[in-house]
C-alpha cells in the first residue's frame, strides 16, 4: 500500500494506492477506483480503464476492519450516503454509495477483517426509486 500525496485543482488531497491480481486501486476521498489493463480482461469484465468500481458494489479499497456498517438490508439509500466505516493503516475510510439503489445483500459485519476487493455491500441499482 502506498500513500500518495496530489494536488488536483488547486487542492492538496492525500489517498491510498495499491497494485494487486493485475489492477491499480485507488482510494481517493471517500471513493475507490480500479484502473485495469482493458487488453488482459475477458470481454465480460472490460468496462473501461479508469471506471469507478461498479456502482452496485460497495468493495474494500484496501485490507482492513469494519468498523460500522451504516446501511440495513432493503432499505433504498442515495448516490453518496455513507454505508461502511472501515478502519485501514491507523485511518479510517468512509465507503459511499456510487448511486441510487436498495440495498440487496450485506456481506460484512461490524468487527470483521477484510482483504481488498471483498465485496462489502451489493446495491440493487435499479430498484432505487421502487
Amino acid at each position: 500500500m502506498k500513500r500518495l500525496s496530489l494536488e488536483i485543482e488547486g487542492k492538496s488531497t492525500e489517498g491510498r494506492a495499491v497494485f494487486s491480481k493485475g489492477a491499480l486501486w485507488v482510494h481517493l476521498d471517500g471513493e475507490t477506483y480500479v484502473y485495469e489493463d482493458e487488453s488482459t480482461q475477458p470481454r465480460s469484465r472490460r468496462g473501461g480503464v479508469g471506471k469507478a468500481v461498479h456502482a452496485g458494489e460497495v468493495l474494500a479499497p484496501m485490507p482492513g476492519k469494519i468498523i460500522k456498517v451504516m446501511a440495513k438490508q432493503n432499505e433504498v439509500v442515495a448516490e453518496g450516503r455513507v454505508l461502511v466505516v472501515m478502519e485501514a493503516m491507523k485511518m479510517e475510510y468512509t465507503l459511499k454509495a456510487q448511486a441510487p439503489g436498495r440495498v440487496s445483500d450485506i456481506k460484512a459485519q461490524t468487527g470483521d477483517q477484510v482483504v481488498l476487493g471483498q465485496v462489502l455491500l451489493k446495491l440493487d441499482v435499479d430498484s432505487a426509486k421502487t
